[in-house]
């Protein structure tokens, strides 16, 4: 594992952001290195502003858990969005639920149901 990290660091320091968004996860989950939220959100951050999903949902996360980050759900809605609009269906179902609690947006269960459905209709 520590061999794969070191591989993943060398390749997203070169900007990919699918490297980043993975070594995000090994910080964020302390898989291969030590457990460190902060770089994990910065990583998935870098990873996020060139529109990958994943990595948008994972920050997404982060801020609705306050992980690295201070809680902000109205951050976590703007990133869940994002990925949804990509059509990640983890991000359809979270922004679901944001819509159905009222966390971080005006409730609506008409929208709620709207990104269920649509992240079901993915299997």
């Amino acid at each position: 594992e520590e061999e794969a990290v070191k591989l993943f660091r060398q390749v997203a320091e070169q900007g990919l952001a699918k490297a980043q968004d993975t070594l995000g996860y090994c910080y964020q989950y302390g898989i291969g290195c030590t457990k460190n939220e902060e770089e994990a959100v910065k990583l998935y951050r870098q990873a996020s502003e060139q529109g990958l999903a994943a990595a948008q949902y994972a920050l997404g996360r982060c801020y609705a858990e306050g992980e690295g980050v201070l809680q902000d759900a109205e951050e976590a809605v703007k990133l869940f969005r994002q990925a949804a609009e990509q059509g990640y269906a983890d991000a359809q179902l979270a922004l679901g639920g944001c819509f159905a609690d009222g966390t971080g947006v005006m409730q609506s269960a008409k929208e709620a149901v709207k990104l269920c459905r649509q992240a079901a209709d993915q299997g």
